[in-house]
């Protein structure tokens, strides 16, 4: 029900820019996605700064009109503004719905995985405390009323993706699940974070080997959490994802 996206991403944004606007003296940062740019083709350039606005689905588009709703106070009301848009996360404490801790908590459990179509659509990965050291370098260097791509540089299709965690928990690729793919997936996401580089002395450090590792490590070591979360309301969304 997209009626979710807009609650939380339009009118949740909307109360949180009110309340900042009547706080005197505060900077207003908003954490976008790269979703709102559309999807790029096989060959096509990263996004960047400039690339126009195309959301292909209700979540990415309510993530737009967010983004638009930020530059918007800026204008009419001054309020000091920075958006950073950044590519897909991971590392701890992600929510198992998303598919590296699912994939995770899934071969722990001996489940298989499911895969979307033939595995072929395109994300950049970068871990979490890199994104979190790109917030804070927004925050503290960067100009008011300028936006910010966040990317990890790492491009993987979800079959490799997928590959590399079965790898790294030693399962073979009859793990595998192939399921129909989901209306509107984009093909491809990928960031150019030359901007960031260049103005606030930017980049991602955590190789993705590295931040697998640890997230692998993580999901070992605090199964309670996982195992607490993937349960009940849970369930009933997996099973309308994946038909499972």
């Amino acid at each position: 029900d997209c009626r979710d996206f807009i609650r939380t991403n339009v009118e949740g944004t909307k109360n949180l820019l009110d309340a900042a606007r009547n706080n005197r003296g505060i900077r207003f940062h908003h954490v976008s996605t790269d979703e709102v740019f559309g999807s790029l083709g096989p060959d096509d350039r990263p996004f960047n700064e400039n690339t126009p606005y195309d959301p292909k689905s209700p979540y990415s588009a309510s993530k737009a009109a967010s983004d638009h709703l930020v530059r918007a106070y800026w204008h009419t009301y001054k309020l000091p503004i920075t958006i950073s848009n950044c590519s897909n996360n991971y590392g701890p404490y992600q929510f198992p719905e998303k598919i590296i801790p699912l994939f995770i908590t899934n071969l722990l459990e001996n489940k298989r995985v499911p895969v979307y179509g033939q595995g072929e659509n395109v994300r950049d990965w970068i871990y979490v405390d890199d994104h979190n050291a790109g917030v804070d370098a927004v925050i503290k260097k960067g100009r008011i009323d300028e936006t910010y791509c966040l990317g990890g540089g790492c491009e993987l299709t979800n079959l490799e993706l997928t590959k590399k965690i079965l790898k790294a928990l030693d399962k073979g690729e009859e793990m595998i699940d192939f399921v129909p793919d989901r209306p509107g997936h984009d093909l491809r996401y990928a960031m150019d974070y030359s901007k960031a580089k260049k103005e606030l002395g930017w980049q991602p450090t955590v190789d993705f080997g590295e931040g697998l590792k640890k997230t692998i490590d993580w999901y070992k070591n605090n199964q309670s959490w996982w195992r607490n979360v993937k349960n009940g309301k849970y369930l009933e969304y997996y099973k309308k994802q994946y038909g499972e």
